[in-house]
């Protein structure tokens, strides 16, 4: 039974780390069953969100310098989403106040939630970095990875080859972490494909209950493409590298190289 508690107690850590990217998808639950008074339901979702930061900063739940970060994805998320449905790539058809060139403030929340998801796990778990790539490295492919969501309608996508070259980077990297006590590790850039699956399904989730809607969901809903998972798999890189990063610069000093590892994955 040791092993099987064990990843009961790390589903339980992964389910606290997510709490706020579960209050949004109840918050979109609740707005599409319920026509709730006074505001449109994106202003609602708003507030939600807002209030729901507030409370995790308050009740210690969060610090304020993973508040800082998850202010930096907010923004970074809200310029993506400005531009994307400018381009045409998806679209929020309801209507609301707090709504800036047809893009409600709400869904800048939606990747600060990943955000606190990575802050969240990464404290719980105490997580640990194995021979993490240099500074510049790492700036420049996180640069590179974002930019490519910009300039792939203008020039051609190069998604997979920013791929390819993740996996030259972080061959090597590894992420560890505690469980009830226990060291376990994995290659880093498995990390990110489960969490880009992950956020796949979680992006089903939310265009279902109407967060967003695709060129091909107008009519009716429809599973999202598998091929979205790429797209979370870069962002999802692109959060990880930030933390990270900053993590790295508030420490002030190099990621430990070789830490102890007591169980292998």
């Amino acid at each position: 039974m040791g092993p099987l508690k064990q990843l009961i107690r790390f589903g339980w850590e992964q389910a606290l780390s997510c709490l706020f990217p579960v209050v949004i998808f109840a918050s979109l639950a609740l707005t599409k069953i319920l026509s709730l008074p006074f505001l449109a339901r994106y202003d609602w979702l708003l507030i939600i969100c807002v209030l729901m930061q507030w409370w995790m900063v308050r009740s210690g739940l969060e610090t304020r310098d993973e508040l800082k970060v998850i202010t930096l994805f907010h923004l970074i998320g809200l310029t993506l989403e400005l531009f994307k449905v400018h381009m045409g790539s998806w679209a929020y058809p309801g209507d609301g106040f707090f709504k800036v060139y047809g893009v409600p403030l709400y869904s800048g929340f939606m990747y600060a939630s990943v955000a606190s998801y990575l802050c969240q796990a990464w404290r719980r778990l105490n997580v640990e970095l194995v021979k993490w790539p240099p500074f510049l490295v790492v700036v420049s492919l996180a640069s590179m990875i974002y930019l490519n969501f910009f300039t792939h309608h203008y020039w051609m996508d190069v998604r997979w080859w920013l791929s390819g070259l993740v996996l030259v980077v972080f061959w090597k990297s590894w992420v560890t972490y505690d469980v009830n006590g226990t060291r376990y590790r994995m290659p880093l850039a498995l990390s990110f494909v489960l969490i880009g699956f992950f956020i796949w399904i979680a992006e089903n989730i939310a265009t279902f209950f109407g967060a967003w809607q695709y060129p091909n969901q107008a009519g009716a809903w429809s599973l999202v493409h598998l091929g979205k998972v790429s797209s979370w798999l870069l962002l999802v890189i692109v959060s990880f590298l930030i933390v990270a990063t900053l993590k790295q610069v508030k420490e002030k000093s190099p990621l430990d190289p070789n830490p102890a590892v007591k169980t292998s994955l």
